[in-house]
């Protein structure tokens, strides 16, 4: 079923979008695309490439930690995680903590090395560390995931926008990344940060809003939390099996992995924190950054708590009144405050607010990527800043309108996030590894390197490409908490979705490991490869790495016999030249 036609079930049941609904989208797609126009020509600036990535590192702790917040929240992260609530209970709650351990992590471990190699890219330090290959192998992953993962952030809030107003999601793409590809491109990295505190505040408005709206019309936080207790939402499940999906290790071990793909090493979150000028500064905005992440999934966590208050006795999904689970936010939102003028607009803003953020910022990461990369070494060593100034808007429009493109592909599959999320966690577990054997095994080379890549994405895709198969063909299936259609309105054409039956036969272990693990694996699976080959490679003529492209944590294992000029990122290139 295409996006047009679920729309079209949906709105012959749900209350509509009225005039003020209309006024708070249309207002704040004009403040992003007016804050686009300030940096773009109005501010005085400097054509460059360091201006335009990373803000002539003159940036500051609040815009860039309600950046970095705004930009993790995605769209489909607003309208997901209460309805993984909604189904699965609060377990995913947990995820706080790995987001506050990864922080911690990521900021006393990896931040200093990225920010000693002075570069805006973090395919850069693989570059520096092994060799061209690796860095090439990197970056058309990274590149490849978000081509794919894009699409699927813009298409999922524009059918929750199309579920409020009747209009039809091709009208809808092209206008919202119309304006993100207006002022990313224009304004650079300032006006992305700039754009993304905005939408932060409208996003954590519209929760707020929510929130207050719904725990009223529910009979207030007492009702929501008895509710949730009898009917087994705060239920915490201990068992270590790694088949189950929800339990408190799959969520704090598997989580912890993810969170380190998207805040440690991933290009958008440190080239923001490299657009501050000093650790302190990072710090500060880390501390900042994890409370409003803290914030976010609790307010989310409640919310879906709230909708299960709400269909305690009746699932909209059996009842026929959405078609995928991902729908039920908007229902919720478009019935509790449609006596509210205006407010189901906020809601809507919000959503797309968290979307915008989400792709202005990977659109800037991804330009510099492609420009660092792939570009930058068929340019003629005397380009002026303007032509680089040039290129990298270009690279924004091109990657924008091809994501935009895209959006029509992705709503003719049926199990399209799914297939998104698959396909990322294949990605980001080897991209993962090779930082962590870059940075925590002094003695890994690039042939360890190698080997963990491509062994790793040959095991990993097998594994999670033969699971979507048993998963599709219904031999693996998921196990939501209890819900009911007791007090659904009943008629003589009635009639109730069922859930499918339980699978007669059961798959290999391996390939019913839920995918919260699948980073875990992908990142310990370049380890258990890498390390080994890197030690049977060795040769006595090789010299010890830079000292800077070594984690502080690791910094007891280097070689205390090397003099040392050999510890300079300076010295580096000359160093893995050697090694060769």
């Amino acid at each position: 079923m295409n996006a047009t036609t679920i729309a079209t079930t949906i709105l012959e049941e749900m209350p509509q979008f009225t005039w003020h609904d209309y006024l708070f989208f249309i207002i704040l797609l004009l403040l992003s695309a007016a804050i686009g126009v300030y940096f773009g020509f109005f501010q005085k600036k400097e054509d460059s490439a360091d201006e335009y990535l990373l803000g002539g590192k003159e940036m500051g702790v609040f815009e860039i930690s309600m950046s970095l917040i705004a930009s993790t929240i995605s769209g489909i992260t607003i309208l997901s995680v209460p309805s993984e609530i909604y189904r699965f209970g609060f377990s995913y709650w947990l995820s706080i903590f790995s987001a506050a351990a990864v922080l911690i992590f990521s900021y006393l471990c990896v931040i200093p090395v990225f920010t000693k190699l002075k570069t805006p890219s973090t395919y850069e330090y693989l570059n520096s560390r092994f060799d061209e290959s690796i860095r090439g192998i990197s970056s058309l992953l990274f590149t490849m995931s978000m081509f794919l993962y894009l699409p699927i952030v813009i298409y999922i809030p524009a059918l929750a926008l199309a579920q409020g107003t009747g209009f039809y999601i091709h009208h809808i793409t092209p206008l919202i990344c119309g304006v993100c590809i207006f002022y990313t491109t224009v304004g650079g990295l300032k006006a992305v940060v700039w754009t993304d505190a905005l939408q932060f505040v409208v996003m954590i408005g519209a929760t707020l809003v929510v929130t207050y709206v719904g725990t009223t019309a529910s009979g207030g936080i007492g009702a929501v939390m008895r509710d949730a207790q009898d009917g087994g939402r705060l239920d915490l499940d201990y068992d270590v099996d790694p088949t189950k999906r929800d339990t408190l290790w799959t969520i704090i071990l598997g989580m912890f992995f993810l969170w380190n793909g998207i805040i440690t090493f991933g290009q958008g979150c440190v080239q923001k924190c490299l657009a501050l000028p000093n650790s302190r500064k990072i710090r500060n905005a880390y501390i900042a950054f994890g409370i409003g992440i803290i914030a976010f999934f609790s307010f989310s966590t409640y919310i879906g708590l709230m909708m299960y208050a709400r269909y305690k006795t009746c699932d909209p999904y059996m009842n026929k009144k959405i078609n995928i689970y991902d729908q039920i936010l908007p229902l919720y939102i478009l019935e509790v405050t449609s006596n509210i003028p205006g407010l189901p607009g906020v809601f809507i803003a919000g959503v797309f607010s968290a979307s915008l953020s989400t792709l202005s910022a990977a659109m800037n990461a991804l330009s510099c990527t492609l420009y660092e990369d792939f570009i930058l070494a068929h340019l003629p060593k005397d380009i002026s800043q303007r032509k680089i100034n040039l290129i990298l808007k270009t690279i924004v429009i091109a990657v924008g309108v091809v994501c935009t493109a895209l959006v029509f592909v992705v709503q003719k599959f049926k199990s399209i996030l799914e297939i998104g999320l698959t396909f990322g966690s294949f990605t980001q577990g080897p991209a993962i590894g090779l930082f962590a054997l870059g940075m925590f095994v002094p003695k890994a080379n690039t042939k360890g390197a190698l080997a963990g890549t491509i062994g790793t994405m040959l095991i990993m895709g097998w594994i999670i490409f033969t699971k979507l198969y048993y998963k599709m063909s219904g031999y693996i299936t998921d196990h939501p908490k209890v819900v009911s259609t007791v007090d659904c309105m009943y008629s003589a054409n009635t009639t109730f979705r069922e859930f499918p039956p339980e699978p007669t036969w059961s798959p290999p272990f391996i390939y019913r490991i839920t995918h919260y693990y699948y980073g875990m694996m992908g990142c310990l699976l370049v380890l258990l490869i890498g390390i080994p080959v890197s030690y049977m490679t060795r040769s006595g003529k090789e010299k010890p790495v830079s000292k800077d492209l070594i984690s502080p944590a690791m910094h007891w294992a280097l070689d205390k016999t090397v003099l040392p000029e050999y510890y300079s990122v300076a010295k580096a290139s000359q160093i893995v030249v050697n090694q060769k």
